[in-house]
């Protein structure tokens, strides 16, 4: 499988630590960053559901520089449009791992 580019040709990671299911429908990763880790350029293809296992702040920047800072709060559920383009996610604490589900979302418009 060949690797994937941003539009700036930098080779684009996984979006998490490691898939923990996958179907038809929705791809589960688990993402997990160490004090001050960081997650490498990664880029959604689908919209997505952040779960926080972990309490926390982190910062998303974007290829093009912007930065979005984000707070984990146990029991909140965020949800995410497909890319806003390639981003890094960093961890800002210093003594905790940040850890999160994400869920993402591949079959839309699904019907019961």
């Amino acid at each position: 499988m060949p690797e994937k580019l941003s539009k700036s040709g930098t080779p684009l990671g996984p979006i998490g630590t490691k898939v923990l299911f996958e179907n038809e429908h929705i791809r589960v990763w688990s993402v997990e960053l160490q004090p001050l880790g960081h997650q490498p350029l990664h880029e959604h293809e689908h919209p997505y559901l952040v779960v926080p296992v972990s309490e926390g702040k982190a910062l998303m920047r974007w290829e093009d520089g912007r930065e979005r800072e984000i707070t984990d709060v146990l029991g909140n559920v965020v949800y995410r449009e497909a890319s806003g383009g390639p981003h890094e996610l960093f961890n800002l604490e210093e003594r905790g791992k940040m850890h999160s589900i994400l869920v993402e979302i591949k079959a839309v418009g699904m019907t019961s």
